[in-house]
């Protein structure tokens, strides 16, 4: 079973990592029933929920919401989730080879997908924090230019404003009425 596939199984419930019953038995190549019969008749083996816990309805419906395909809706009870020491303990419970076998790569899983989260591939942060720092100051390149073209655009506002209050004053001369120019007769009325 590739490695990849099991962690696309692995969910955050109840702040575990764990697995669901159906993917489980779908892993191992069991029916689903079989695996909870198995479990039930070794519960002794399970008890405390750092091993296994039946999901709520409340869980179940949240955690269906998150998933496309319908195949999941037919289930009379909520499905087991199994932590990781619950997969562990289920290698005692089935004993085949292919169980064993498969049991071995669901904990390479749980082990890759701790790893994964307690160190992160530091090339990865390297490359987004160089990508921050090049947003950052592009951002920073914007602003200055947006605040360059307020400046531009408010002295070229100024300007035009006086232009408009000198050409206000110079047409108020012109239109003013002109005082006549020359010797004009006094019209006499007979």
């Amino acid at each position: 079973m590739e490695l990849e596939f099991i962690q696309n199984q692995i969910f955050e419930i109840r702040g575990c990592k764990v697995m669901l019953d159906f993917h489980l038995a779908g892993i191992y190549g069991i029916e689903t029933k079989v695996l909870k019969q198995s479990v039930k008749r070794n519960l002794k083996r399970f008890a405390g929920d750092d091993f296994m816990f039946e999901l709520t309805k409340q869980e179940w419906n949240i955690l269906r919401s998150q998933f496309v395909t319908s195949r999941w809706g037919g289930a009379r009870y909520q499905p087991f989730a199994f932590t990781e020491l619950g997969v562990a303990m289920l290698s005692s419970v089935l004993n085949s080879d292919t169980a064993i076998e498969t049991n071995r790569n669901i904990m390479r899983a749980f082990v890759a997908v701790r790893q994964l989260i307690l160190n992160p591939p530091a090339k990865e942060i390297k490359e987004l924090q160089y990508e921050f720092t090049k947003f950052q100051e592009y951002l920073e390149d914007v602003f200055t230019d947006y605040n360059d073209i307020n400046e531009d655009t408010r002295m070229q506002l100024e300007l035009i404003n006086e232009t408009l209050a000198e050409l206000q004053t110079k047409n108020k001369e012109l239109n003013k009425p002109r005082h006549p120019i020359g010797f004009t007769s006094p019209q006499y009325s007979q």
